[in-house]
């Protein structure tokens, strides 16, 4: 079921809820997406890999897999289309896990169709990056980020992020020993204030810096932020 819209890319909406995903699908498609919906969890998966979406929208409560399992088995097999996750409640747990499976954002059930299309296009913004020759590359310590390319490397091994982990690196790395506040951070990558939670930043930098694994430049100011300082 794949709107004839697509100016933007094809979204994968994967959800179980008829009226839910009927209004998903009107919003986005409004905004120039072309959208594909399935209802449960095993055949969402199958559409991810067939059909190679811009971005997926993913309930996280579906029959047959979960959305945190779509997740996991996209990035075990090396695919990092931006995930967006459906919540029903505000519940931490559920947010916290999918955020370290490598979702890049979520959105709380009842929610602002119009809050999702912006979400939407957030993460594929962060996911386009800079237009290339836009910035030279950034190093601090052993790490170097490259916006034009979007890659990063740790003494010299590269790592791979999803697209909000590298746009939050990128940010403390583009003024290294500046510390940021969560508040900051939320609004300067994720484009929205800390009624977001901002738990999330904390799960995000738990996952770069494992990522970066002793090469982190990453430091904590308790009770302030982070900053990037090699």
């Amino acid at each position: 079921m794949t709107a004839d819209a697509a100016q933007r890319g094809l979204v994968l909406v994967v959800e179980d809820e008829p009226a839910i995903a009927d209004l998903v699908r009107l919003y986005l498609t409004r905004d120039g997406f072309g959208v594909h919906v399935e209802r449960d969890g095993t055949a969402g998966l199958a559409a991810a890999r067939r059909l190679r979406p811009v971005a997926c929208v993913l309930d996280i409560a579906l029959p047959g897999l979960a959305g945190t399992e779509i997740c996991r088995r996209l990035r075990e097999a090396g695919d990092w289309t931006p995930v967006i996750f459906l919540t029903a409640r505000d519940d931490e747990v559920d947010r916290i896990v999918g955020l370290e499976l490598g979702a890049d954002d979520y959105v709380t059930k009842p929610f602002s169709p119009r809050e999702l299309v912006a979400r939407v296009r957030a993460v594929l913004r962060r996911a386009a990056g800079a237009p290339a020759g836009a910035e030279q590359p950034r190093v601090v310590g052993p790490v170097t980020l490259d916006p034009a390319r979007r890659t990063v490397t740790a003494a010299g091994r590269p790592v791979q992020l999803t697209s909000t982990e590298f746009d939050l690196l990128a940010h403390l790395m583009a003024r290294p020993g500046r510390v940021f506040t969560r508040e900051e951070l939320l609004a300067g990558v994720w484009g929205y204030a800390a009624h977001g939670g901002t738990r999330t930043v904390d799960v995000h930098v738990a996952q770069v810096r494992a990522k970066l694994g002793p090469a982190s430049v990453i430091r904590t100011h308790r009770g302030v932020g982070y900053a990037a300082d090699g």
